[in-house]
């Protein structure tokens, strides 16, 4: 048997199961990514076993560039979008891909032959950002990924707070405005139709449609010229590039944030808020609109600190990078479950 001391020093493999893409890494200890590793997610209607498949590519793929006589030893966390059961086992639902119920942990450990830690993607990501990233030395923090939807996590003292059942921290799933857009989890009005990734496209498509000479340079960004393919990536780029368009959607945007924010503030009084994913790569331009919502609608503003909101510093790595630490790790990153806990 091999020195547990030795476990720590092994790499890892992370991988991160969106509703877009599967993304995974070969991770060193240091949350390094010395190798990457794609593919896109098939649409939400495709077999459970299909998106599995994928997850067990890219970890074979990866555990190839390891060394033989370590390749057996090396960990592997799968970070999924979705609900994860408290005994992190199971998804429990996900909104963007066909999961319901699902023992994924165990179906991925049978076809790798070697034990996956699995959790939530966004509970992944933020222990990246806590361990090496824009979370660095907070004590009580809150992170939101922006993608297709919003995912969100809390750390207290350092440790994920994952709730009774394993849910907490879908923030995104809030309803924001009673009687509002659709969303794919069943309701209505949810913060992430607001505030992510799928509302810079819908915003865009609909600036679009109205045309002008405004849109022109939004225009230019589209796949195409069309604006069926414009995603939240192509708004902010453009955005970024000067677009008077783009920003003003991206400002809309951040206000949406801004003001889901400020019921997640008041509700768990972080020390500090930070924003991955991947519309996060707008930058202060998203923030800046968020900060100043956050701190105008903030109860007791005036009477209590306002946490400074942070861009993420580890981009679309993060999800990758805390799930293989997270298997490094294994529980250590949660607070150990009594008897009799409720």
């Amino acid at each position: 048997m091999s020195d547990p001391a030795e476990a720590p020093a092994l790499p890892a493999v992370g991988v991160d199961v969106g509703g877009t893409h599967v993304k995974a890494g070969l991770v060193d200890a240091q949350g390094r990514v010395t190798s990457e590793a794609y593919r896109r997610t098939p649409a939400r209607t495709a077999a459970v076993a299909v998106v599995e498949g994928l997850v067990v590519e890219v970890v074979q793929e990866l555990l190839q560039q390891v060394p033989p006589g370590v390749r057996a030893r090396v960990p592997v966390g799968v970070g999924a979008a979705g609900f994860v059961d408290a005994d992190r086992g199971r998804v429990v639902f996900a909104p963007h891909l066909s999961w319901r119920d699902e023992p994924l942990r165990d179906t991925l450990a049978a076809r790798l032959g070697r034990p996956v830690v699995l959790d939530n993607d966004a509970h992944a990501a933020a222990w990246a950002e806590h361990r090496f990233g824009a979370g660095q030395g907070e004590s009580h923090l809150v992170v939101l990924t922006l993608g297709t939807g919003i995912g969100g996590a809390i750390l207290t003292h350092g440790r994920l707070q994952r709730g009774r059942h394993g849910l907490a921290g879908e923030f995104g799933h809030q309803q924001l405005v009673p009687g509002g857009l659709p969303c794919e989890c069943g309701n209505q009005g949810c913060w992430e139709q607001y505030a992510s990734g799928r509302a810079l496209a819908r915003l865009a498509q609909e600036a679009l449609r109205v045309g002008g000479p405004a849109a022109a340079g939004l225009r230019d960004a589209c796949p195409g010229g069309g604006p069926s393919g414009i995603t939240g990536e192509h708004v902010w780029r453009a955005a970024r590039d000067g677009d008077p368009t783009s920003r003003t959607i991206l400002a809309e945007v951040g206000r949406w944030l801004g003001t889901g924010l400020a019921g997640v503030v008041g509700s768990l009084d972080p020390g500090t808020v930070v924003v991955g994913g991947g519309v996060s790569g707008a930058g202060d331009l998203l923030l800046d609109p968020a900060r100043e919502t956050l701190a105008g609608s903030l109860v007791g503003r005036g009477h209590r600190p306002v946490p400074p909101v942070l861009a993420a510093r580890l981009g679309q790595r993060a999800g990758v990078v805390g799930a293989a630490d997270l298997a490094r790790r294994r529980d250590r990153a949660s607070f150990p479950r009594r008897a009799g806990d409720r």
